[in-house]
């Protein structure tokens, strides 16, 4: 990691950060795509960009991924879906090295701008008890009581964010973003989210004839689904912006589990017997984005519609499930 780069993306072989990598590149920036896995797990590996594995919750792995690098995007965490982070509290607490060396690493090396993804998971779960929830706005992170493990380490991140711009003159921009799905994601294993796994869910229905599934709740609970495209642009405009408060990234388009579901079906041309596990993990009972500020920050917002992001992922997912079962 001798040369320099315009860019550097920590996390690069994760989704959003494959993504980004890519976007970047098609935008003619040098990039340098750092992460923890071996490169046969990325799930993008660009042939035009740096490809780095390291560790980066060691300092002088952080130090050598920023070397000579204009900015930072910081999207580098041990995280998955519900499953994952309701189960795993310590190993999520503990990307907090990663978020402190990769701030600490930027700001020593001169880095012009650090990008910070945060998590809706920062917000006080005594908003978020109803379905019916009131769309969540950036203030809502106060008094806090963010989701446990997973939530405090984002928002501890954020601090530090905060306290080396006002310390240090450390030009920091911090996204709270909102269930990003998409193609070229985590599918299967345990860390995929929930459109992934109702996609996969579906495709093996189709695939296999048997036309039932397991929901994981009484699939009354709320969500908002961001896709990909939405979330990239959503990252470009917070990190070239003006304003360093935590902004949120994400749709405001709020449907429950079961619509969801009833969105994939329809895509797929299936309709399915439902389960309903009351024993898995569920996480909050409503989430959605407020998105006034970042519609009066950058005059935008998320508008990507669910069912047209679920028709490209769920083709993605098919062929995947499709080649699997082969």
């Amino acid at each position: 990691m001798s040369k320099q780069v315009d860019v550097v993306v920590a996390g690069g072989g994760g989704f959003i950060g494959g993504h980004l990598a890519a976007d970047l590149l098609y935008q003619g920036l040098t990039v340098r795509c750092v992460d923890i896995k071996p490169r046969d797990e990325w799930q993008q590996v660009h042939a035009a960009a740096e490809n780095v594995v390291a560790d980066l919750s060691l300092l002088a792995n952080a130090r050598a991924a920023v070397r000579s690098a204009r900015q930072v995007y910081m999207l580098a965490a041990d995280m998955g879906g519900m499953g994952f982070i309701e189960n795993h509290k310590a190993a999520c607490m503990m990307s907090v090295l990663t978020s402190t060396h990769m701030l600490k690493a930027a700001h020593e090396a001169g880095v012009e701008r650090y990008f910070y993804s945060s998590s809706a998971c920062v917000y006080a779960a005594g908003k978020q008890r109803d379905p019916r929830v009131t769309a969540l706005k950036e203030e809502d992170a106060y008094p806090a009581q963010p989701e446990d493990g997973y939530g405090w380490e984002k928002l501890f991140s954020e601090r530090m964010c905060r306290h080396f711009e006002e310390d240090y003159g450390f030009t920091c921009r911090v996204a709270r973003y909102h269930n990003v799905y998409g193609p070229a994601g985590t599918w299967t294993g345990g860390r995929e989210k929930a459109p992934a796994a109702v996609c996969r869910k579906i495709a093996e229905a189709v695939i296999s004839g048997e036309h039932r599934i397991d929901i994981w709740g009484d699939g009354r609970q709320t969500r908002s689904f961001m896709y990909i495209d939405d979330c990239l642009y959503g990252t470009r405009t917070v990190m070239n912006g003006t304003s360093s408060v935590p902004v949120n990234i994400g749709s405001s388009e709020l449907v429950t589990i079961n619509q969801l579901v009833d969105i994939v079906e329809e895509i797929a041309g299936i309709r399915c017997e439902r389960t309903y596990r009351l024993d898995a993990p569920q996480g909050v009972r409503g989430r959605n984005s407020d998105n006034g500020l970042i519609r009066e920050l950058y005059a935008w917002e998320p508008s990507i519609a669910l069912a047209d992001g679920l028709e490209k992922t769920y083709a993605w997912v098919y062929d995947q499930v499709k080649r699997a079962c082969s």
